[in-house]
């Protein structure tokens, strides 16, 4: 990843970190003035939407992030498709609503699928504008739009809006503003030409990719919302609004890290496919990282979880906060699932990833079939053991893509364990530091604290205890810590996709 991948990593980051503070006061305001069972509504739509939005895109847009090179014929191929293919699902989908609503065993979310429907072609427009943006790395472009089309969207209307009484029209208003901000942003920023064009010679290609992009998406829904689904269908709103709930909150770190690297290294990692040994040195780089970093942020707040949901939402919410726990611990396993995908993309193995991960598909219906009816902890559960099967088998395939050994990262794991020792051990001193007072702020407070200090004095008295590659990988994006990782004689230096150099 160099230099240009490097900048569009770093905007792309400062723009998710806008955005995941503007999602989390957005949140928790709306969840407090709402309650579980009106984002169980919304979260029924939002599950139909996902799926219709697969369906919009058929990777027509994506083809354009593919191509060695773009034409103007392409872009108007993809964007004439991505509108007609946007018409045919909404309407598809606002027809279908009341079928749906029954299903859900919910009448009242039919008018919420009915106007989440517009979104379709909406998102579908916008497709071209985007990839052509992520195309360019111009990831300051792109974070400026989802920052404020998120504010146009939350902070402007559905905060007001849901004070006011709107209830669920609040959610459904905040969606399509921000769409319609996403559209005529990125379009402003990044015009193509608009005359509709049916057939080219280039056009077996972009529908190739696009088959291959669309079944895939197809299983990722699956895996993605099959929880959500049969939790609406076996349980009631009340339950899928507090498990979607934890699900967003355990999500947003998360996407905020997977949202920063994927785009950035799938462009990035499209020049290189030529140079897998480079492409091979900057994913176990980034697993590196993963583990390191990561997985021991994630087992911090899966151990506070419960105590940031008592905070951050009220009594009314407290239920979710063991969910939230087991979901967190999952979650890093999301990331190398993101991380890899890009690697069998670069490589030539796009196939793979639809291929790999059908059984899967069938393997957690079965789980959330027999265990999500028991309650939210056990589709928890299963949810989280599906995230680390699905992780599990992409990564060792994009290992072999790029013939590398899982060996590698052996010491790597065993400073994740170290680190995630002292954070367990600073929320176990938080907690009982503050036993008597009955104060969560405090306690929480507290638990942040010493675990902070644990783990900056760890690293501080001895810096390579993160490893070469999680170090290369920070100093990627915060040169100046440069001269106290190497205070001392340490290994020789790796780029994350150079040379090793002295």
């Amino acid at each position: 990843m160099g230099l240009p991948g490097v900048m569009a990593v770093k905007w792309s980051t400062a723009s998710m970190l806008a955005r995941f503070f503007l999602q989390l006061c957005a949140q928790v305001i709306l969840a407090r003035t709402l309650g579980p069972e009106i984002f169980g509504l919304f979260a029924i739509g939002m599950v139909v939407l996902t799926f219709a939005g697969f369906m919009t895109g058929f990777g027509f847009s994506w083809s354009l992030l593919q191509r060695a090179t773009v034409q103007n014929e392409d872009i108007r191929f993809a964007w004439t498709w991505q509108v007609l293919v946007g018409l045919l699902t909404m309407a598809s989908v606002y027809g279908l609503a009341p079928w749906l609503a029954a299903y859900f065993r919910e009448p009242r979310s039919q008018f919420v699928i009915q106007w989440l429907a517009l979104t379709c072609v909406l998102t579908a427009a916008s497709g071209p504008s985007t990839y052509l943006l992520q195309r360019d790395l111009n990831f300051r472009a792109i974070g400026l739009i989802q920052v404020g089309s998120y504010g146009a969207g939350y902070l402007l209307v559905g905060i007001p809006m849901a004070l006011l009484g709107w209830g669920t029209a609040s959610l459904v208003a905040s969606w399509l503003v921000q769409a319609s901000v996403t559209l005529l942003a990125s379009y402003a920023l990044k015009p193509h030409p608009l005359r509709p064009l049916f057939w080219y010679a280039g056009a077996a290609t972009a529908i190739s990719t696009g088959r291959a992009v669309f079944v895939t998406n197809i299983v990722n829904w699956f895996l993605n919302n099959m929880d959500r689904v049969l939790i609406g269908r076996l349980l009631n709103t009340h339950a899928l609004g507090l498990y979607n709930v934890a699900y967003n909150m355990a999500a947003m770190p998360n996407s905020l890290l997977l949202g920063s690297l994927q785009p950035a290294f799938l462009a990035a990692g499209a020049r290189l496919q030529d140079q897998l040994p480079r492409l091979g040195r900057a994913y176990v780089q980034m697993l590196a990282t993963v583990l390191v970093l990561i997985l021991p942020a994630f087992v911090f707040l899966a151990l506070i979880s419960e105590d940031l949901i008592r905070l951050l939402y009220g009594p009314a919410w407290q239920e979710a906060g063991w969910v939230l726990q087991i979901l967190f611990v999952g979650m890093p396993a999301y990331v190398v699932w993101g991380l890899s995908t890009p690697v069998l993309w670069n490589t030539g193995r796009q196939h793979f990833e639809f291929a790999l991960q059908l059984p899967l598909v069938l393997v957690g219906a079965a789980g959330f079939y027999a265990f999500a009816g028991k309650g939210l902890r056990s589709a928890a559960g299963v949810a989280v053991a599906l995230l680390v099967l699905r992780a599990l088998v992409m990564s060792l395939a994009a290992m072999r893509a790029l013939q590398l050994r899982w060996s590698s990262l052996l010491p790597d794991a065993g400073r994740s364990l170290l680190l995630i020792g002292l954070c367990v051990l600073g929320v176990w001193a938080g907690h009982n530091a503050t036993t008597g007072f009955d104060n969560v702020g405090l306690s929480l407070l507290v638990s942040v604290l010493l675990t902070l200090c644990a783990v900056a004095v760890a690293i501080w008295w001895r810096p390579y205890l993160l490893g070469t590659p999680t170090i290369e990988m920070v100093l990627r994006f915060i040169p100046q810590l440069n001269t106290f990782f190497h205070r001392n004689d340490l290994p020789p230096r790796i780029d994350v996709v150079g040379e090793q150099r002295s």
